[in-house]
């Protein structure tokens, strides 16, 4: 259970949320005693006006972006992750780690969005054959004559975009088009590794291998019936049975030329669990290698954003909730708190709500302020289509509206700065994320043709 009562100030208060506790007695104010739910915009500028903070409760209403993520309480119902482990080795809580080494400023430069992500569609496209053509040869039993070789290319052509600019793949991974799970969660996931990997400064040669591992994990998965993947529940006897598929992907990796052995390694450690719960081997804190750990966390991350068998991907929120509850048992704690902070709360291509009611979708990160992305607004605080898409940069407003604070030409209570309240599951309210994508993709480069003919053609 999550923590029930937060202090908050008033400039993150939204509507929705439950006042429980104000910075002054209830009686010096126009509010009921026993606490209420801001209904209104009117009632936010009331709160500003009287107080500096106030107290939420969050189980009655609506949490704050900014509240710890201990109190993200982990969602139930179906989708919820299935975690079908066996009971730990050792005592999580006695597993000895080693401390994260991190190189934050390794991947400083970062590529126009623009132009990237159209190298990235072609190869986001040109991988997903490839990890289905190995799959569906190895599904027919062809074991010789593997395409590892182009898959490998692939996959460093695919480190080396990300590492230009994370927001192109991630735009292609978050928004799902239709295709086989078993391969495009290989893939999805295999983005997701890179992005970590760039974000703690893991040597180019780590995140190629990290990259090629992730996207083979599941080649194993070719030797077990069809039925027993997409199963939703397995009895003792058919989870056994499940777990062979790690060691079979071994097997035939270690049978394919070409294929090195750091990478069977990936392949071979990323089922196994911080805790000694995980298969096949049951390894326990650092004889997990970092790469396979890495791998763990980013499967079980896309498995919960995207279910087998979801007809779209569930808000990011909850993988983060269940990610987070996981941390120092299934997952180095260390390790949780650095993927939520390379992913952001709110990756590129999810939907979210602000405190003013608006809703748009996350159409650029911020490396640096991680709340505070590039959101394409597409409906009012009604929650109406806008007539017009308007693009609104979260952190250029905060940095305009703060230097008016700061030059003493505003208060903080007189301005409103503009946050992410939360994320919404896609398909909410009928956005048709895929076309916000293009159309912001397409305006980039309209906007960037324009300006290259202003310069070329004379006035």
């Amino acid at each position: 259970m999550g923590i029930k009562q937060v202090k908050v100030g008033v400039n993150e208060l939204t509507v929705g949320m439950f006042v429980s506790g104000l910075d002054r007695p209830w009686t010096q104010t126009p509010f009921p005693l026993q606490g209420f739910y801001i209904r209104d915009m009117e009632q936010i500028k009331q709160l500003r006006a009287l107080c500096q903070h106030v107290y939420l409760d969050v189980i009655k209403g609506r949490a704050p972006v900014a509240v710890d993520l201990k109190s993200i309480e982990t969602p139930v119902g179906r989708h919820r992750s299935r975690v079908q482990t066996r009971k730990p080795s050792t005592d999580s809580s006695a597993v000895p780690v080693a401390p994260l080494k991190i190189q934050r400023q390794a991947y400083r430069e970062i590529k126009p969005l623009k132009k990237e992500v159209k190298k990235a569609r072609q190869l986001h496209q040109q991988v997903y054959r490839a990890v289905g053509d190995i799959l569906t040869q190895l599904d027919s039993g062809q074991i010789q004559n593997l395409p590892v070789a182009e898959t490998k290319k692939l996959a460093g052509e695919m480190v080396d975009s990300v590492i230009r600019n994370p927001d192109a793949f991630t735009w292609l991974s978050r928004v799902e088009e239709k295709d086989e799970y078993t391969y495009s969660h290989a893939v999805r996931s295999s983005v997701w590794a890179i992005l970590y990997g760039r974000h703690i400064g893991l040597a180019k040669r780590d995140l190629d291998v990290l990259a090629l591992g992730v996207l083979l994990k599941d080649v194993g998965k070719t030797r077990l019936p069809r039925e027993l993947l997409t199963k939703e529940v397995r009895d003792e006897s058919e989870q056994t049975l499940y777990e062979t598929f790690v060691n079979e992907g071994v097997r035939l990796l270690r049978e394919t030329p070409g294929v090195e052995p750091r990478v069977v390694t990936v392949v071979k450690t990323h089922c196994e669990r911080l805790n000694g719960s995980g298969f096949p081997q049951h390894l326990v804190g650092d004889k997990i290698p970092l790469l396979g750990k890495i791998a763990g966390i980013v499967s079980f991350y896309d498995t919960v954003i995207t279910p087998r068998g979801a007809t779209v991907p569930v808000a990011p929120s909850r993988a983060v909730a269940q990610l987070y509850e996981l941390r120092g048992t299934l997952f180095q704690e260390e390790l949780v708190v650095e993927f939520i902070r390379a992913i952001g709360l709110y990756p590129t291509g999810t939907l979210v709500e602000l405190n003013t009611g608006e809703v748009g979708v996350v159409v650029e990160q911020n490396f640096e302020r991680r709340l505070k992305p590039k959101v394409m607004l597409v409906l009012d605080a009604l929650k109406q289509p806008l007539a017009q898409h308007k693009l609104l940069d979260l952190s250029e407003d905060d940095r305009r509206k703060q230097a008016l604070i700061d030059t003493g030409k505003k208060s903080l209570e007189e301005t409103f700065k503009v946050e992410v309240v939360r994320d919404l599951e896609p398909g909410s309210y009928e956005v048709d994320i895929i076309a916000v994508r293009d159309q912001y993709l397409l305006s980039r480069e309209k906007s960037g043709i324009k300006a290259l003919l202003g310069r070329l053609l004379p006035t």
